[in-house]
């Protein structure tokens, strides 16, 4: 194990700043401050509050890792962060901090991709992850299902959400029934106590000439909202337990059963489910009968693994490491919509001395936020 590399990762794509420790496939340290709390009275995550609290939360929650792994800073092999996708200006605080970090200890630096770590971390909890890896992530930004051959060079999207995420239909029908947010763990816990068919809520983009992978909650969360809309019209009362179980049903009923299909039709005998949603117990509940059923084996990491965090990031990071990946550069931006094609954003190889090719352009300078010279760092 000791000559495994030894990572930090640094996320900050939300409201959550995570710092993790990671020595190859083991997680040493898992530090997260959440400012979810400051959200709460919004009803939603609001960038500027995340990214303030990000720069206070940033080196004492570094330093609470380093300090539960046992480990210094000048032990580690590499720096990882997420670079991107998600909140321009939460992204801009961790790479800075990473950037800094990267520079004053003389150590390399990984910009790696938020959706390709929720798969990785995986490997903290079950391992090495299969080649292929056939994953579905499902959170407040994203419902994906993705083929990974190599998760640190090759990812490849089958389907994705066209409206609203699963967890951001979590949030809006929380808000719709005065459950507060976030609106994913209230809707699991009165949903234990509700009946699943009690209402017959659409399932989107199960009809067969729609597209076979991709997920649309729009029109379940429209169709929810209409019939609590009507009970109260009538003055009937709501009743909310059953209201979120069946809700709660029609979204994981899709899920599951699009991801199975895609494992079969892949030919891959096992599925990942990662991401904040992935906390869900009757998404584990139903995607373990259905994953039984087919012949296929369910990885699913604990919850506290499947919301955003930083070993995550420093699982990605130490594979990049692992398998010799060419370290991003002091010019690394935050690219809020970095595609999930690109599982790390790797140097120029002219400046960083590495040969290597790569496939995707990083030419995306409307969205890149920050750019910053190794010259003028500290000046």
């Amino acid at each position: 194990m000791a000559d495994e590399p030894l990572v930090l990762g640094i996320e900050t794509s939300c409201d959550e700043t995570g710092v993790g420790v990671v020595r190859g496939t083991t997680l040493l340290a898992d530090a997260v401050a959440s400012s979810v709390d400051s959200h709460a009275r919004f009803g939603g995550v609001v960038p500027e509050i995340a990214s303030r609290a990000h720069l206070e939360a940033m080196v004492p929650t570094i330093e609470r890792a380093l300090k539960e792994a046992g480990v210094s800073p000048r032990d580690l092999d590499g720096i990882a962060v997420t670079a991107g996708p998600g909140l321009a200006g939460a992204l801009l605080v961790g790479v800075a901090a990473a950037k800094a970090y990267a520079y004053a200890l003389g150590k390399p630096l990984y910009g790696v991709n938020h959706l390709a770590s929720h798969i990785c971390v995986d490997q903290l909890e079950h391992g090495k992850l299969p080649e292929p890896t056939m994953a579905l992530l499902v959170s407040g930004g994203h419902s994906s299902l993705l083929l990974a051959p190599d998760i640190t060079s090759d990812v490849r999207p089958l389907g994705a959400t066209i409206d609203d995420a699963a967890g951001e239909a979590f949030d809006k029908i929380a808000r719709v029934l005065d459950l507060g947010f976030p609106g994913g763990p209230v809707i699991d816990r009165l949903a234990r106590e509700g009946d699943p068919a009690a209402i017959a809520f659409p399932r989107g983009l199960t009809g067969s000439r729609d597209p076979v992978y991709d997920f649309s909650f729009s029109g379940l969360k429209t169709a929810v909202a209409r019939w609590i809309e009507a009970k109260k019209a009538a003055g009937e009362p709501v009743p909310v337990r059953d209201v979120a179980a069946s809700f709660q049903e029609a979204v994981v009923d899709v899920l599951t059963r699009k991801a199975v299909r895609a494992c079969v039709d892949e030919g891959v005998d096992h599925l990942m489910i990662g991401g904040g949603v992935a906390a869900n117990s009757r998404l584990r509940a139903l995607a373990l009968e259905r994953c039984e059923r087919a012949g296929i084996r369910l990885r699913v990491p604990r919850p506290k693994l499947c919301t955003d965090n930083g070993a995550m990031v420093a699982a990605l990071g130490a594979e990049m490491v692992a398998r010799n990946r060419p370290p991003s550069d002091l010019e690394l931006s935050a690219d809020s919509s970095l595609p999930v094609t690109d599982p790390h954003v790797p140097g120029d190889p002219d400046a960083m001395g590495h040969s290597h090719s790569h496939s995707h352009s990083h030419s995306h300078s409307h969205d890149h936020v920050h750019e910053i010279s190794k010259d003028n760092l500290y000046s």
